[in-house]
């Protein structure tokens, strides 16, 4: 299992957003960034991801598990765009910030520290457990 960092502004899909999905889950469609994709195309069923608000919020709000590996993106025509498909699993007890990672040395090397602007990212199992234990939940 891999572990990912989804982020979204909550203006254009929350958290909320996501839950109301159930189990059904929802695609991740909307990234046209080559990168971001890449890595979409790099998860499996059964993977595990944090949740982000960003803008102004900027923290891990839930839990996530991608649900059907990477497809075309429905929002498009053009083939170059994939995403998958992820549920809510949980959400957090205590959101964690953006300035609470970044104040953890633990978690220096964490891309959400070094390129908060990619919206879809990986994270190692290592920083997986700290932000869970953070966030106040078992990690999963």
């Amino acid at each position: 299992m891999r572990y990912w960092l989804f982020k979204s502004e909550p203006s254009t899909w929350s958290w909320e957003d996501q839950r109301a999905k159930g189990d059904a889950g929802e695609e991740w469609d909307g990234v046209r960034n080559y990168q971001a994709r890449n890595f979409m195309r790099e998860m499996a069923v059964g993977d595990r991801g944090f949740f982000y608000h960003s803008q102004s919020e900027k923290a891990v709000v839930g839990l996530v598990e991608v649900i059907a590996q990477a497809h075309p993106d429905s929002t498009t025509e053009d083939k170059r765009w994939e995403c998958v498909d992820i549920k809510a699993l949980r959400s957090v007890e205590t959101p964690v910030t953006l300035d609470a990672i970044k104040a953890d040395e633990r978690l220096a090397e964490m891309i959400l520290v070094r390129n908060s602007r990619l919206s879809v990212q990986p994270v190692t199992e290592a920083e997986w457990r700290i932000v869970c234990e953070m966030a106040g939940v078992t990690p999963m």
